[in-house]
């Protein structure tokens, strides 16, 4: 099945570089490229992509503020937004977390590391490179949102221990194969496991599961 991407970037040699290196990739399409946030979303909602690679610091609409419209639309719920970054762990970062998206990018990543994360984030199997997931993962966590810690401490009574096992192995980055081979259960097993958290912590995917990890101290930031 092809995966449909949206590109958003204000820098048209930046975007035309990605449009370019996904195009020419079998199973991957482009179905879109936006200038600022508020082409993003409306690209979203015409197009229904399954990743969209979004920029932060755009004009008209930065893309905070597209991510959060984006993932808040219950019609978009299967569209994925990566967010494209310079490194600079900026609040924007950490607050495009708390809206929805699904993992991060280097803008300076290689080709073939770009690919598989596209492949990986429409999958919804992994977080996109863990080293940086985890830096950014464990500098949010020192600032939770209330609220969002709360609900989440509440739901985490509903799971079973085997459950509470599989988050924590979500948590430190582990795909379905390296938790099933864990675990000693089979990679089906590990699929129910994680679509039953999904639903109990009402979590739209493996990122906002690791966030509810961190948060309700699941996961410690620094531990492996």
């Amino acid at each position: 099945m092809t995966i449909r991407v949206v590109v958003a970037d204000d820098q048209v040699l930046v975007r035309s570089g990605f449009t370019m290196l996904l195009s020419g990739e079998p199973g991957i399409e482009v179905v879109g490229e936006a200038g600022n946030g508020a082409e993003a979303v409306a690209l979203a909602a015409s197009e229904h992509p399954d990743v969209i690679l979004m920029d932060v610091r755009m004009p008209v609409m930065d893309g905070l503020d597209a991510t959060r419209r984006i993932t808040g639309d219950e019609s978009l719920s299967s569209t994925r937004v990566v967010i494209l970054t310079t490194f600079d762990l900026d609040e924007y970062v950490h607050e495009a977390l708390r809206a929805g998206a699904s993992g991060f990018l280097l803008k300076d990543t290689l080709p073939v590391d770009l690919l598989n994360a596209v492949r990986v984030v429409a999958a919804g199997d992994a977080l996109i490179a863990p080293r940086i997931t985890r830096r950014l993962i464990e500098e949010f966590a020192r600032r939770p949102g209330p609220a969002a810690v709360a609900a989440a401490h509440a739901a985490l009574g509903q799971l079973t221990e085997r459950e509470r096992e599989v988050l924590e192995l979500v948590a430190k980055g582990l795909s379905n194969a390296e938790i099933a081979a864990t675990l000693y259960v089979s990679h089906a097993t590990v699929k129910t496991h994680v679509s039953r958290l999904l639903m109990k912590l009402e979590a739209r995917d493996r990122a906002q599961l690791v966030m509810i990890a961190y948060e309700t101290g699941v996961v410690m930031p620094g531990a492996t």
